[in-house]
């Protein structure tokens, strides 16, 4: 059909990647050894122009060597760079940066904060680096993973964003004032991704504190766009959160979607949450039916799935690494591979390629040193071992140096026909982009144990383990380590004989369940309580007559299974230019 032919021609135009002088003979797989230590000088050149030039900015502008700040006048790149740290192995800087970010981050401050982007870029910077406070040699206080510095921080940005979940249908706000909550004007629409990207972040952080609201309000506005889906199985890209009508009806695979696909199998991985990965599995059977052609992803009308726009977006890079995680790599790898073929164009992935065309999308030309196909290639390289996915690693590592390398860091590449940059490093640089380069050339770095070591931790709850393995990361590349979540709470049967002997000794009325307290000031949502639920009499009386009759100690950390992650970056678009 033309269609195919067109792609086959635009393909043809492939253009050498920038490899000369990589070190092996032709047709070789890169050496990891010489690549890693290229891949750590490219993190100490833009992390020392960050605390030089722009500390205490959110990010550096390394044409102009100075900072400025861009979500919220966090330090954003020293969060996000935190992890990146003890991966690449410098566990005095971790300790440095710990010390240094207690003492300077506020969250009590007059800004409008994007709530999509401070959860995954500084909920969960913070939230990985509580949990890898240990390993990096942290003196950690008594009770931890369950309480500590870092992890005070991330509960008390996390509560400054619960506002915005306020609303009739429980999808929250795209942005929040710190200090005032909502304000009274800001707009009700919000992209997918705002909305379907909590998950990870807040069902850890209930865990880990106790306090389940975190978690309960990520699950409603999950299930909420679940229920918004068309009738052909599909989202739209931006959505009224105080109606529920489709604003963007554009569906697609990539910006403004992305991370709420990412977070339905992340989440079922994390939770062990069957149902997440059903919603998954049937959103994947309509985006195969309706939005693939060849192995490329293009953009339908939501609830018609006519093609919108034929387009490839940047951010759908993702896309493998999740279908890896699902076990579908003969499929990832052929999309991987287009996607590769057109890095090899470019020297990079244009936010928009016009896949018919074969060429970029107008005023969508740049690459802002985005992760995802890096991201896609570790995953698969740690599934299948194939050379071509180091190749990838090679090839990134060698066109970021040449194009976007300046004096003070790594530029945003504005245009990848001619090369002409602009003057911003995103904090996501060196939380994702150097970090999975990183991973993908050190085959022996912890963050990949198979379980064969671990750490054994006394926690107030009993003993956990910890460090097996399995990590799991967040759509900003933070690791969050599964077994974790089972350290900080007691079971709840656990809970109800407690309350039961409290009752007993101090004859006090029937107390309601944690999960039936009104958890916030106001709002729509209700925690289940019907049949079924948690908290319902019968499954209550049932769990007590459980625990009674139990004898093994119930404290214990069940293993966790080893599966991994996918990726998503801020950007959404408005219009279907």
């Amino acid at each position: 059909m033309p269609f195919r032919q067109l792609v086959a021609l635009g393909l043809l135009c492939a253009l050498l990647p920038l490899h000369h002088g990589a070190p092996g003979p032709e047709g070789t797989a890169p050496d990891p050894a010489h690549y890693r230590e290229r891949v750590k000088a490219m993190f100490y050149h833009a992390y020392d122009s960050y605390l030089e030039n722009a500390f205490p900015y959110d990010e550096l502008r390394p044409l102009t060597c100075d900072g400025h700040d861009t979500w919220g006048s966090f330090s954003l790149t020293l969060i996000d760079a935190l992890d990146t740290l003890l991966i690449l192995g410098n566990v005095s800087e971790f300790q440095r940066v710990v010390e240094v970010l207690q003492d300077n981050v506020d969250f009590d401050i007059d800004v409008n904060a994007s709530v999509f982007e401070t959860n995954i870029r500084v909920v969960g910077g913070l939230l990985s680096a509580h949990l890898l406070s240990k390993k990096a040699g942290v003196e950690v206080e008594a009770g931890w993973p369950c309480s500590g510095p870092l992890l005070r921080m991330a509960e008390e940005a996390a509560r400054k964003l619960l506002p915005a979940f306020q609303t009739p249908t429980g999808m929250p706000y795209g942005t929040v004032n710190l200090l005032h909550g909502v304000n009274p004007g800001e707009t009700p629409v919000t992209c997918t991704a705002g909305i379907g990207t909590f998950i990870v972040e807040f069902a850890t952080l209930s865990s880990l504190t106790g306090d389940p609201v975190f978690e309960d309000v990520a699950r409603v506005a999950l299930t909420r766009l679940w229920e918004s889906r068309s009738d052909i199985g599909l989202v739209g890209n931006h959505i009224d959160v105080l109606t529920g009508k489709w604003v963007a009806q554009d569906s697609g695979i990539g910006a403004g979607v992305d991370s709420y696909f990412e977070y339905l199998v992340k989440g079922a991985i994390l939770l062990q949450d069957k149902k997440l990965m059903a919603m998954f599995l049937e959103y994947n059977k309509a985006i195969r039916n309706y939005t693939r052609f060849d192995d490329w992803y293009l953009w339908v009308q939501m609830y018609k799935g006519t093609v919108s726009m034929p387009v490839f977006q940047s951010l759908e890079a993702y896309w493998p690494g999740l279908q890896s995680l699902i076990g579908d790599i003969d499929n990832a790898m052929r999309t991987f591979l287009n996607y590769y073929t057109v890095w090899k164009q470019f020297g990079g992935l244009p936010e928009f390629y016009n896949i018919p065309q074969g060429y970029t999308v107008e005023k969508r030309e740049g690459y802002p040193l985005r992760p995802e196909l890096i991201e896609s290639a570790m995953y698969l390289y740690r599934a299948t071992g194939d050379p071509t996915l180091l190749e990838l690693g090679r090839d990134a590592v060698e066109s970021i140096e040449k194009i976007s390398k300046v004096e003070c860091g790594f530029a945003t590449i504005k245009d990848l026909r001619d090369h002409k940059l602009d003057n911003r490093m995103e904090s996501f640089f060196l939380a994702e982009t150097v970090k999975y380069l990183y991973l993908l050339f050190d085959p022996a770095n912890f963050i990949h144990n198979n379980g064969s070591t671990f750490d054994a931790v006394i926690t107030p709850y009993g003993e956990c383990i910890l460090g097996a393995g399995g990590y799991i990361f967040n759509t900003e590349a933070h690791p969050i380590d599964p077994a974790a979540l089972h350290c900080c709470r007691r079971l709840k049967e656990e809970q109800w004989e407690v309350e039961d002997l409290m009752r007993e000794f101090y004859s006090l009325k029937p107390k309601r369940s944690r999960f039936q307290k009104k958890t916030m000031s106001s709002g729509p949502w209700q925690p289940p309580t019907g049949p079924g639920s948690l908290s319902s009499p019968e499954n209550q009386d049932q769990a007590r007559e459980k625990s009674a009759k139990q004898k093994t100690p119930l404290l214990s950390c069940p293993s966790q299974p080893f599966t991994s992650k996918l990726a998503l970056l801020g950007q959404v678009f408005l219009d279907s230019s």
